[in-house]
């Protein structure tokens, strides 16, 4: 991932409500669209010119030809407040973050995240790097609004469930590990649509935590369809232990046992 930082320039007297709707309402479009990764976004003014940094899965992500329709509104809609078109400056490569996918995956592709990942959702199969969204076709209503919501949303109830917070976690931990949840069809359908836009394989992850021993979670059937040979000879990624083609799930090894 790379860091940017973007300049808002006025050419005209205009008010700090109407620069802030505007500027929100434009890096709100970026982050829809993928271009833009994170939920924070610091503003700041120097004299004339207001500046914010963000991360952006590659270099080139806020070229225009990756704009949604909702961008393009908001870029026009810059000029209302008063405010030139912004200026990116790239300021480097975040050595701590990871790389994207240089291709879009031609094998198979999965959606999987954690709370600590801010990067795309949607992972190459083969290398499990990240895949900008902007380079995929819009998932729903012009860009993938649809597909960052439920990243938030898994990650809210991962960081929930991670934390330990009583029956908050157990309600957290349904979310992710449970096929029957809403969070997880609201993911399986989207999973669904990629797979219909982009032709190719796309999976979904099932968190797993639980089981009583090695022997039982090694043989448990898939969840979904009650397939019993779902486990892997090796993990895939040392991550993905089951795989489901049919059902087009993956999950891991439970973690309450991995050290077991």
């Amino acid at each position: 991932m790379y860091l940017v930082e973007i300049r808002f320039e006025c050419f005209a007297d205009t008010t700090f409500s109407a620069v802030e709707r505007a500027i929100n309402g434009l890096v709100e479009a970026w982050r829809h669209n993928g271009q833009l990764l994170g939920r924070e976004f610091p503003l700041v003014q120097h004299d004339a010119e207001f500046r914010l940094r963000a991360m952006c899965p590659e270099q080139d992500s806020l070229h225009s030809r990756f704009h949604s329709p909702w961008a393009r509104q908001a870029l026009a809609a810059l000029t209302e407040a008063k405010l030139l078109q912004p200026r990116v400056k790239l300021l480097g490569r975040d050595i701590n973050s990871e790389a994207s996918a240089e291709q879009l995956p031609e094998n198979w592709q999965l959606l999987y995240t954690t709370y600590v990942h801010s990067c795309s959702p949607l992972r190459d199969g083969d290398t499990l790097m990240p895949v900008p969204l902007y380079r995929l076709p819009n998932s729903f209503n012009g860009d993938h609004k649809a597909l960052v919501k439920w990243q938030t949303e898994w990650q809210a109830c991962d960081e929930l469930q991670m934390a330990g917070s009583g029956a908050v976690e157990f309600a957290a931990l349904g979310e992710i590990a449970d096929h029957r949840s809403v969070l997880f069809r609201r993911g399986w359908d989207l999973r669904g649509r990629l797979e219909y836009l982009t032709g190719v394989p796309t999976y979904y992850y099932l968190y797993r935590v639980g089981g009583t021993s090695l022997a039982e979670e090694r043989s448990r059937p898939c969840p979904r369809c009650g397939n019993p040979s779902w486990a892997l000879e090796q993990p895939l990624h040392d991550l993905f232990a089951f795989q489901c083609e049919p059902c087009r799930l993956v999950s891991n090894l439970s973690w309450d046992l991995q050290n077991g």
